[in-house]
């Protein structure tokens, strides 16, 4: 009996003792357990490589040819008002030196330099183009963009002791400023006055002026006393239209007017601007 319970009792230490050996191992194996990281080649990130500067050459700006005088107007009407704001040259005479000096923009140096207004190479760095004038193949000011030879104007009339009585005068005497400019050596051309103004008051570039200025010249209030006609009694769309050498539809349509009636003391426009 004795024997047996010591045969129980080892039996018991042997199992105890290889229980416990494995939970160890196993506890073990679990702790020296690693993860290994393969990074795929493809998702690899790559440096960015730098990519050589381009240096771009910008062409000069393309000259749009005006169809007619009107369409010059219209093109740097605008130009020359901010020239007339911050030069005090009116815009009037800006625009009318243009028209002459460039051929309403159709002249070889307004379209090959837009060089509007014949300003040659006097002290001139920049690109030039080659003309006869007064003598052959002179030297002519180009420009990137037309609107350079707006401000060239103005900075040459500014900056030269010559034209420095021109800037006595008022901005709407363009009349005066036209006088000024011949007597200032800007042209030969004994009639150049004559020429500016009458394309001032052909066109009514005064108005340009005015526009800048605020103030209505009497040119212009007489232009629109000719332009209007105040009703009286007796007037007709139909007399009106054969006194003024125009049709009643054109009345009707400068007037708004949907009936052929009209108001005594009423002003009518009898002709367009």
């Amino acid at each position: 009996m004795r024997k047996l319970f010591l045969l129980f009792v080892l039996s018991f230490v042997v199992f105890s003792c290889g229980t416990s050996r494995k939970t160890s191992s196993r506890k073990h194996k679990t702790k020296s357990r690693t993860e290994r990281v393969v990074v795929d080649p493809r998702t690899k990130p790559s440096v960015k490589k730098e990519e050589p500067v381009e240096l771009v050459v910008v062409e000069d700006t393309p000259v749009r040819v005006p169809t007619s005088t009107d369409e010059y107007i219209a093109l740097f009407s605008d130009i020359a008002q901010e020239e007339m704001r911050l030069y005090h040259i009116p815009a009037s005479i800006t625009l009318a030196q243009g028209i002459l000096e460039s051929g309403s923009g159709k002249g070889r140096l307004a379209v090959e330099a837009n060089n509007h207004f014949g300003i040659k190479c006097h002290e001139w760095n920049g690109a030039r183009i080659y003309h006869d004038d007064d003598a052959s193949q002179e030297c002519f000011r180009k420009y990137h963009d037309a609107k350079y030879s707006y401000r060239d104007h103005s900075l040459f009339l500014t900056q030269r002791a010559r034209y420095r009585g021109l800037f006595q005068l008022k901005t709407d005497d363009y009349k005066g400023w036209a006088k000024g400019l011949k007597a200032a050596g800007y042209a030969t051309d004994r009639k150049y006055p004559d020429k500016l103004i009458s394309l001032i008051e052909r066109y009514q570039l005064y108005k340009y002026d005015e526009a800048v200025t605020g103030n209505r010249s009497s040119r212009s209030v007489a232009v629109q006393a000719e332009n209007t006609h105040v009703i009286v009694k007796g007037d007709t769309l139909y007399s009106l239209s054969r006194r003024y050498q125009t049709t009643v539809d054109e009345l009707k349509r400068l007037n708004n007017l949907t009936s052929n009636d009209l108001t005594i003391g009423a002003v009518l426009i009898v002709k367009s601007n």
